[in-house]
């Protein structure tokens, strides 16, 4: 119940006192100035990222407008920074991930883009090493070495997989040849734009009127007419999951896509006992509790393996294996016109 479609995680103060989309931006700051840091957003929460990073500048926000997915949204990008930029490596990263060792990431990007100053026209994405036999995320499975630079591994791309079931997922894990996928992708300019061009023609032809309609004053008029009307589909399902040109790079990231409060929970402690807190709590012999709380003390006797989230207005307590089941809770809201939940 802490994310909702008025203020979605990304704005949300999860972990610390910061914002995950402010969170990310001060990650990226550690390798990027600010000039070259964009935030791609719908329109209705352009004034909310304003809000939240008041160095960014305001022509480096994109607002979109209509809700069209991955796939148009980075061609919205890669057409405004096209018009500006040229040929420039541009590298996506969502706004609502956690990362506790970022520098592992930092790190990695200037091997990607030693790599794609050679191999132009190849789509870089990063694999985690999974620590674990997760059925809640994409892997990808590794082929051939194709380089090591500064101990980074880049490797072919072999295939993706969807999300498993568990007895798959230990499978991968055991066999050590699969990765988590981040949905974290680096790519020349032009290799973006090619790679509309070839897989989803539509929105490439639309991505270019726009382009040539960038920081002119029929930009706004253009951008309402031709955005709307992009495919709505995923950049990983369309593009990279048919490209033979993706290779992947492993990090040893502590890193959650915080699809799932059971996710999150693994990846903020170290072991299965350890608890989670955020807010006010007393308990006593429980274990494996995910606890965030809002302004009321929350306590917790001899229960196991609970996530219990007290928002303003509503309260989620379920049993962290049946985490994936909130979005069934999201669909029952729906059905019964409690749409203020939503």
């Amino acid at each position: 119940p802490i994310s909702r479609k008025e203020k979605p995680k990304q704005f949300q103060c999860l972990f610390s006192e910061k914002t995950m989309l402010q969170e990310t931006f001060l990650r990226l700051r550690k390798k990027f100035d600010v000039k070259d840091i964009y935030v791609s957003t719908n329109e209705e929460y352009v004034s909310e990222v304003e809000k939240e990073i008041l160095e960014l500048p305001k022509e480096n926000i994109i607002g979109e407008p209509a809700a069209r997915g991955s796939a148009a949204s980075i061609a919205l990008t890669a057409a405004i920074l096209a018009a500006r930029d040229g040929e420039e490596a541009i590298a996506f990263f969502p706004a609502d991930h956690l990362i506790k060792n970022p520098e592992v990431l930092i790190d990695s990007l200037d091997v990607a883009d030693k790599f794609l100053e050679k191999n132009s026209n190849s789509i870089v994405t990063f694999g985690i090493k999974p620590s674990s036999p997760e059925t809640g995320f994409g892997y990808i499975e590794k082929g051939k070495l194709l380089e090591k630079e500064n101990g980074c591994e880049v490797l072919r791309a072999e295939r993706f997989v969807e999300k498993p079931d568990m007895m798959t997922a230990q499978k991968y894990l055991e066999s050590g040849n699969f990765f988590w996928s981040s949905g974290m992708y680096v790519m020349k300019m032009k290799a973006v734009i090619d790679k509309f061009h070839k897989y989803i023609p539509d929105t490439y032809n639309r991505l270019l009127r726009i382009q040539e309609a960038v920081d002119t004053e029929k930009y706004g008029e253009i951008l309402a007419r031709e955005y709307p009307e992009m495919d709505k589909i995923d950049f990983a399902f369309s593009i990279v999951e048919n490209d033979d040109r993706v290779v992947v790079m492993p990090l040893a990231l502590e890193w959650s896509d915080v699809g799932s409060w059971a996710s999150l929970k693994d990846t903020l402690t170290d072991d299965e006992k350890s608890h989670y807190v955020k807010g006010e709590h007393i308990d006593f012999e429980s274990e494996n509790l995910l606890v965030y709380g809002g302004k009321k003390l929350i306590t917790t006797i001899g229960v196991k393996d609970l996530i219990i989230i007290d928002s303003e207005d509503a309260i989620l307590v379920c049993d962290r294996n049946k985490a994936r089941l909130v979005s069934d809770v999201v669909k029952k809201l729906e059905e019964s016109g409690k749409v203020s939940l939503l």
